[in-house]
């Protein structure tokens, strides 16, 4: 079941943006390799960011934000 607020929760919260951010990270990580060979990369830099992002999709998630409420509770 959805919170009433979700859409508010998908437009204003951080772990959201930080989760997103991941994603973008993980699939760079994938891709740009296969799109252009001749980038060196260094190996792991994606992962790395994208865990660091994960962790602050984490932490952001248990602090309170402006602009997000829990209208449920």
């Amino acid at each position: 079941m959805l919170i009433s607020n979700w859409w508010q929760v998908l437009k204003r919260a951080w772990s959201i943006r930080w989760i997103v951010l991941a994603g973008l990270l993980s699939g760079l990580e994938v891709f740009l390799p296969i799109i252009d060979g001749s980038v060196e990369i260094p190996r792991g830099l994606f992962a790395a960011l994208s865990g660091a992002a994960t962790c602050a999709a984490f932490i952001s998630r248990i602090l309170a934000q402006k602009g997000v409420s829990d209208a449920d509770q």
